[in-house]
């Protein structure tokens, strides 16, 4: 049976230039979503379907919950807080501290574990090979480099379990699979859980379900696919009117609906034409319930 319940529909009049990081607020009901291009966080309130666009000043990589009230960013200098009702920006940490040079650098996609760990990683402007780096902010205020020689950092998630963690750098066109310790955050024995060669597109930010399949944004790709990550097979695509899908999460009440943001970043004036909706937030009902977000705990 279909995991998709419903056609897709429009959230908001929002239009992002490249939307990204989702996540949801079960707390507070809301949803967050960036424009890291745009330098803004957005935040959506579906009880009343208004939504408020707050500007960062910087290139904003993903957004999340903080369990002890307002929000965390992983913004172009490093990990600050947000307060989402006065838009106070409040510095955190930065990598910039361990020599990671963020004047090329900017962080791209991220989001807690269960233990409220801020895993978040980075890309070069230019798109470097090897540049970008996977970091892990712990509720002490220190930033882990998990992971060097990433080219675009990109969607991760857990298995219902909290023993295998998800990671995509994107131009692999590979979904990694890792032992993952709840405990500690280790990670270990690295190996390919989706692979994307023969896939429309590069895999982008995804979404896990309580099944354990993964829900994966293509970029350039017109569709978010669902897998099987133990058997590497492909159970579903929900196709987009739109090429740069870029990431999704679970949320409602029930955490059966999926938000995809999307983008138009990069994209030329006659695709723009052809593409009216890219950079808008879409919405979906599925017959599956979604892992929640975590919220970063410190």
């Amino acid at each position: 049976m279909s995991a998709v319940k419903a056609e897709l529909d429009l959230v908001t009049e929002v239009r992002s230039e490249l939307g990204e990081g989702p996540s949801w607020d079960a707390a507070n009901n809301r949803l967050y979503w960036v424009d890291i291009t745009g330098k803004h966080v957005h935040v959506y309130h579906p009880d009343d379907t208004s939504v408020r666009s707050i500007p960062t000043g910087q290139y904003t990589g993903c957004v999340v919950p903080r369990e002890r009230g307002g929000l965390v960013c992983a913004l172009h200098e490093g990990f600050f807080s947000l307060d989402a009702d006065s838009g106070q920006l409040s510095p955190i940490a930065s990598p910039a501290d361990d020599h990671h040079d963020l004047a090329v650098n900017r962080f791209n996609d991220g989001k807690c574990d269960a233990r409220g760990r801020f895993w978040a990683g980075t890309t070069s402007f230019a798109e470097e090979p090897q540049k970008g780096r996977l970091f892990c902010l712990d509720s002490t205020h220190h930033i882990r480099l998990v992971r060097s020689d990433v080219t675009v950092s990109n969607g991760m998630g857990w298995s219902p379990d909290n023993r295998v963690m998800y990671y995509i750098d994107s131009p692999t066109k590979r979904v990694l699979a890792f032992d993952f310790d709840l405990e500690s955050g280790a990670i270990g024995n690295e190996r390919i859980a989706v692979d994307f060669t023969n896939e429309m597109g590069n895999p982008d930010g995804m979404a896990v379900d309580i099944e354990g399949m993964l829900w994966i944004a293509h970029w350039d790709g017109y569709q978010i696919s669902r897998w099987n990550p133990v058997t590497g097979e492909r159970i579903e695509s929900i196709p987009l009117p739109v090429a740069r899908v870029t990431s999704c999460v679970f949320a409602g009440e029930g955490l059966n609906e999926l938000y995809i943001t999307s983008a138009r970043y990069g994209l030329q004036p006659q695709q723009l034409d052809e593409q009216p909706l890219a950079g808008r937030l879409f919405h979906l009902r599925t017959n599956t319930t979604g892992l929640p977000t975590y919220a970063y705990r410190d």
